[in-house]
């Protein structure tokens, strides 16, 4: 069921290609990538230490690296290959399962908003924006089946859960509590 599901969803999704949403959807893809998530976590981290909040910036480092360490090994665990790339694009190298890109920008952008501003519940409507996109221009671009996203963001989801409630264990009620990390 999953391979027919996958094809499916890929080719409805491929259906709707156009130049200009070609475009847009490599920039965005691009977002996903180590080198912009590194750049942007040392910012974030420079600001949490700034802030006197270095409990929230090792969280948030150990929310992301964490992330990738777990897509990493989870690769070499499911061997899934990739699928065929769409607009002639290079085959990107390594396993399919999960979407790297899927699991770290969930990671990111939700360790993000859940140790710098978790009362504000319309912060994580904008987390929820670049995760989706990133994950769909996946897809899009043909680089990765809609499972493997689907699976990156469940497996994105369960890892910060667990973070963020190893955090409140460490430090007494946490963010929603009132304090902040």
């Amino acid at each position: 069921m999953t391979p027919a599901f996958d094809e499916r969803l890929r080719m409805l999704v491929h259906a709707q290609a156009n130049p200009a949403l070609t475009a847009m959807m490599r920039a965005i893809s691009m977002i996903g990538e180590p080198a912009v998530l590194i750049a942007l976590g040392v910012l974030v981290i420079v600001f949490f230490v700034r802030a006197g909040r270095r409990r929230a910036a090792v969280l948030f480092l150990i929310a992301v690296a964490g992330a990738e360490l777990l897509d990493q090994l989870l690769k070499l665990v499911f061997h899934r290959a990739r699928p065929a790339t769409f607009f002639g694009l290079a085959e990107p190298m390594g396993y399919s399962f999960p979407s790297g890109h899927a699991l770290v920008s969930f990671a990111f952008f939700g360790a993000l908003v859940v140790f710098a501003a978790p009362q504000r519940r319309w912060y994580y409507i904008a987390a929820a924006l670049p995760i989706a996109a990133i994950g769909f221009s996946r897809v899009y671009l043909g680089m990765h089946y809609p499972t493997d996203v689907l699976g990156g963001w469940a497996i994105a989801a369960v890892w910060l859960s667990g973070v963020y409630l190893a955090g409140i264990r460490r430090g007494g009620d946490g963010a929603f509590g009132g304090r902040s990390y």
